[in-house]
């Protein structure tokens, strides 16, 4: 596979975003609790399609007290688009799942160097809150009006395991709680969380080091779930097809990108926690409260004049769910392919407001009938609490049309024999897991998946469209007249299902050279006196024992 050269650091790649029109810099003064990500989310909220969507760089940030900081805020600038993203990996979007499974089978260890951008300024002991340790940088509100203050939310929070020392990267949020505090929202199971359990058995904090605004990468690296042995900067390496330039942190036993905007080193206890929230989280609802992990600060290195990244995330579309979007479906592809299931074609993720793991739909040239539920099972076996309702369809079916799926579940299923309800399920990306036990609640304290299997359990006549050489000629002539552009939609074009008798096939081919007499004649031919006592129901019932066709 070939590389671009990889970028640099964060502010190369801003270049290239501006550059190539996909970043709007904002020079007006904008106070980052109240206006900040409100202005960036009329851009998933007002109608603007995903390919007008750009990056946000604010030079020009206050608070509520008006007070300035010395940091640029950047938002929407890693994935906020499917254009961007992919000026991310230096790659066009058909080429993003190969580079996704490419990376995988290819991780590319990362390189130690002695020094980079990332130690241009470094915080620690008393100087750490001189300078104002967390307070320093211009963390935004992300739901003005519910939050309870400022998340770190594209923070990639490193560790080790601290048994095996395998590296993990994640992203995860937290509540800034004090200059020198934050919180730390990780779900179970996650690596980190197995990291903190393991401390805590021997009684030791988990040191951790968290990168703010690094190269991109690292960050879509970071925010994919991959099996706990892949380390996510060789990932990042092999997403770039070259090493990924480390420097040791100053207080924690850690490595992180050289080109680093900003680090936080520190250490996660183990002998306490406290609640976090409300935040608005990504499944379109705000959590009221969770107990979450703390984080203590002992050091902040970070480039002169940084820029801080936040993602914006709550109710999906947003930047939060476009950069799991972008490779997600490819993962999860992946580990079908590698579990046998060879038949798959093709894995698909609603985006807009479900985000994403609730529902997947899967498209395979099945072999036989049990072949669908198989895989079904395979995707809840996938974990990361992927797969409320999982829908099994046929290759024909454009999985990336939610209408084209409903459709394959009201034609080609039967609910009484095609829906299996998988019970004991863990909550997922729903509000009901933050509901169900309070007092008011009607809901079970439990989840539970849908599997529906859409493909077809018998040949089918064809599709009710022309033929596609007719389309074809067709589409000529509409051009030729001058009318509208096309945008043509699957299906667009009639094909077989494995059901058209040889008989039905030649008066079709007669009405096309209008032989229509000869049709007619053969018609004639299947008259049928109707009985005494027969009906229009009864007569057709007894037809359908030795025909394929409407029998009622």
């Amino acid at each position: 596979m070939k590389f671009a050269e990889p970028y640099r650091d964060l502010r190369e790649f801003i270049s290239v975003l501006e550059e190539q029109g996909k970043l709007y810099r904002i020079s007006r003064e904008i106070n980052k609790e109240t206006e900040l990500q409100p202005l960036v989310r009329w851009q998933y909220r007002g109608g603007i399609p995903d390919e007008q969507r750009r990056g946000f760089l604010f030079d020009n940030v206050t608070d509520g007290k008006k007070r300035k900081y010395d940091c640029r805020v950047l938002v929407g600038g890693l994935s906020g688009s499917s254009a961007i993203y992919c000026l991310g990996l230096k790659c066009q979007p058909d080429e993003v799942p190969d580079r996704w499974i490419y990376a995988l089978d290819h991780l590319v260890p990362p390189v130690l160097v002695d020094q980079g951008p990332a130690h241009e300024e470094v915080h620690v002991g008393a100087d750490l809150l001189a300078h104002g340790g967390l307070n320093e940088f211009a963390v935004p509100i992300s739901t003005p009006g519910f939050d309870n203050g400022p998340y770190i939310t594209a923070g990639h929070w490193i560790s080790k395991d601290p048994e095996t020392g395998q590296r993990n990267v994640g992203n995860y949020r937290g509540l800034i709680k004090g200059r020198d505090r934050c919180g730390l929202m990780t779900g179970t199971p996650q690596d980190l969380s197995n990291q903190w359990e393991k401390c805590r058995r021997v009684g030791k904090p988990l040191e951790v080091a968290v990168v703010v605004g690094t190269i991109p990468v690292v960050s879509y690296a970071a925010t994919q779930k991959v099996p706990p042995d892949v380390d996510e900067i060789a990932l990042a390496g092999g997403l770039q097809g070259a090493p990924v330039p480390l420097i040791k942190c100053k207080t924690v036993d850690l490595e992180v990108p050289a080109t680093s905007e900003v680090v936080l080193e520190g250490i996660i206890p183990t002998q306490y926690m406290e609640e976090e929230g409300p935040y608005g989280e990504s499944m379109g609802y705000i959590d009221p409260r969770t107990l979450s992990l703390l984080f203590e600060l002992k050091c902040v290195t970070h480039r002169k004049n940084p820029i801080w990244v936040s993602i914006i995330s709550q109710v999906t579309p947003s930047e939060s769910s476009k950069i799991k979007a972008m490779g997600m479906s490819t993962l999860i592809k992946r580990y079908l392919l590698n579990k046998g299931f060879d038949t798959v074609c093709d894995v698909h993720l609603i985006e807009p407001l479900v985000n994403l793991r609730p529902y997947v739909a899967v498209s395979l040239k099945k072999r036989d009938d049990r072949e669908p539920g198989a895989v079904m099972q395979a995707i809840l076996d996938y974990g990361d609490r992927v797969g409320k309702m999982v829908v099994a369809v046929d290759e024909d079916i454009n999985i990336k049309d939610p209408v084209a799926v409903i459709w394959a579940i009201t034609h080609r299923s039967q609910p009484h024999k095609d829906f299996k309800i998988v019970p004991d399920r863990p909550f997922g990306a729903t509000p009901i897991g933050m509901v169900a036990t309070h007092p008011s609640s009607r809901y079970d304290n439990c989840e539970s998946s849908v599997l529906i299997d859409a493909t077809r359990k018998a040949d089918f006549p064809p599709l009710s469209l022309p033929k596609k050489e007719f389309m074809v000629r067709a589409k000529q002539l509409w051009e030729e007249l001058g009318l509208p552009k096309l945008d043509p939609q699957e299906p667009w074009h009639g094909y077989l299902m494995g059901y058209w008798p040889e008989d039905l096939s030649a008066e079709a081919d007669l009405a096309a050279q209008s032989e229509h007499e000869k049709v007619w004649e053969r018609l004639r031919q299947t008259r049928v006196e109707v009985g005494e006592g027969d009906t229009l129901k009864t007569m057709r019932a007894r037809w359908g024992k030795t025909h394929s066709g409407r029998s009622v």
